[in-house]
């Protein structure tokens, strides 16, 4: 007999038809192993699970139960990049799931011996990508995207695999207080606030795949549990340097606001480009507009997007199940009074926020600018066709100009404003109803001395340009107060009519 069957001859049977041959990897939650399906003459993959404590504790069941769970999720996952589940069988009380075997290494692997090249890195993307779009599609969210979950097989086959912390629609949570599961350098920022995981999130994890395989080593690594935390949560990401085309998709990518990510259909086109050796398609993405809740001392956080007809004037929607339609009629009524040129501050920070925003405008301006009652107006100017005031406290500086006629595009005069800057980004997006406008974020400066700014830009029907820009030391506490106060005087920028 041969050496495989002497293998499947010695080796351990479960579920009365699967012989163990070797263990060939291992996790926080079982073991994987080759083994044999002796009814239908074929070599498979079977996990053994490892769970704490006795069969009667809720912490077993609940882990077995996740099991289970990783199974269904798997096989309703129809995509060639998505493994194939075979079966589960119950052995030692302890659900055995039997998947198909895909003979390679992982893509943890891979990258043991060094980082890819962009193009190769795109190629596994996308087909993670793929096989992610079709679990999204029937609710699943996977929520452990990382390169020791990619298996890379023969023909150039690229599978996602370990479904077991997945998240179904429609079904209990399993974790409770206290308890995490995942990779924690390759978890999303908003699944450690505790809001949950969204389709978004996986694209984060992919995000830090993508940046793992070129650059060699996750961004977010750190030595400690604590450290990594933090760098998740509000570390400053390092740029990459041997990402070449893929950089800004995968700054992009990790961007902590999930609103502000690319959608999977924009991800999926650049990931092709790159993988293809095509020039980049033009950035598609839609960053939403949002009302942020301000703390003392200016730092935001995002409440909840807020739709563009809840900003402007119009007949308030019919309220659905689970609708808010007191803040809704509140914000539309607001929208209305800013439009009939009342300048109001506490009021609108009252209803947005836990401070107040107090509203500035300048006499001729046809844009109200909110900020906290702390930034003082330290200087106007004013030139044929435009009008410009900064404000500022501290290190950080605000500052709003007006054209009334375009001269450009918001694109051109973003590059303008970022020319002779370092690594800057631009981001395509849309302002009250206007689709012509412009995110950007660059750094100026001399090393140990540099400012970071961003900057929003948009043309409005009738040819009138604003730029609203934010100034802040980068590298300093005051770079986090200034990334708030940019979102936050966004988010309650007005256009009124003098």
């Amino acid at each position: 007999m041969s050496e495989v069957g002497e293998r499947v001859r010695d080796g351990r049977l479960v579920g009365g038809r699967y012989r163990l041959l070797e263990r060939i990897g291992s996790g926080g939650m079982g073991t994987v192993w080759r083994a044999f399906d002796e009814l239908v003459d074929r070599e498979v993959a079977v996990k053994q699970p490892r769970l704490p404590g006795d069969p009667e504790d809720e912490q077993f069941q609940r882990a077995a139960h996740r099991l289970y769970r990783e199974a269904r999720a798997a096989a309703r996952v129809d995509h060639p990049s998505a493994v194939a589940i075979h079966d589960v069988v119950i052995e030692g009380e302890l659900p055995w799931i039997v998947m198909e075997l895909v003979r390679g290494e992982s893509l943890h692997e891979l990258l043991g011996r060094g980082p890819l090249a962009p193009a190769d890195a795109a190629r596994i993307g996308l087909a993670v990508l793929g096989a992610l779009r079709a679990a999204h599609a029937v609710g699943i969210v996977h929520r452990d995207v990382k390169p020791a979950n990619v298996l890379l097989g023969p023909h150039a086959r690229v599978v996602l695999t370990d479904f077991g912390i997945a998240h179904i629609q429609g079904e209990e949570s399993l974790t409770v207080s206290g308890e995490f599961v995942g990779s924690l350098e390759f978890i999303a920022p908003e699944r450690m606030s505790g809001t949950g995981a969204g389709p978004a999130s996986d694209l984060w994890s992919l995000g830090v795949l993508l940046y793992a395989a070129v650059e060699g080593t996750s961004p977010f690594r750190r030595t400690t549990m604590e450290s990594t935390l933090g760098a998740i949560l509000s570390g400053e990401l390092p740029e990459p340097t041997r990402a070449g085309p893929l950089g800004p998709l995968v700054v992009r990518m990790l961007a902590r606001d999930p609103e502000e990510r690319p959608g999977v259909a924009e991800v999926g086109a650049a990931l092709e480009a790159v993988a293809e050796g095509r020039a980049l398609p033009e950035p598609a993405v839609t960053v939403q507009d949002a009302v942020a809740d301000v703390e003392p001392g200016g730092a935001a956080t995002v409440n909840e997007a807020v739709p563009q007809a809840e900003l402007e004037p119009g007949p308030a929607p019919t309220p659905g199940p689970g609708s808010r339609r007191p803040r809704r009629a509140l914000l539309i009524s607001l929208g209305v009074l800013l439009l009939a040129g009342l300048v109001f501050g506490t009021v609108l920070g009252s209803v947005l926020g836990k401070d107040s925003w107090t509203a500035r405008q300048r006499e001729g301006m046809k844009a109200v600018l909110f900020l906290p009652p702390q930034y003082q107006l330290l200087q106007t100017d004013a030139e044929a066709g435009s009008r410009t005031v900064i404000y500022g406290t501290g290190a950080l500086r605000v500052r709003l100009t007006e054209w009334d006629e375009a001269a450009g595009s918001p694109l051109a005069e973003a590059h303008a404003l970022g020319q002779g800057m370092a690594n800057p980004r631009y981001i395509r997006t849309s302002f009250r109803g206007n689709k012509d406008a412009i995110l950007a974020d660059a750094t100026y400066g001399q090393s140990g001395v540099r400012t970071r700014i961003m900057a929003l830009i948009f043309r409005t029907a009738d040819h009138r340009m604003y730029q609203l820009r934010v100034d802040m030391p980068k590298g300093t506490p005051a770079e986090k107060k200034g990334t708030a106060l940019f979102k936050g005087a966004r988010a309650r920028l007005a256009l009124v009519e003098n």
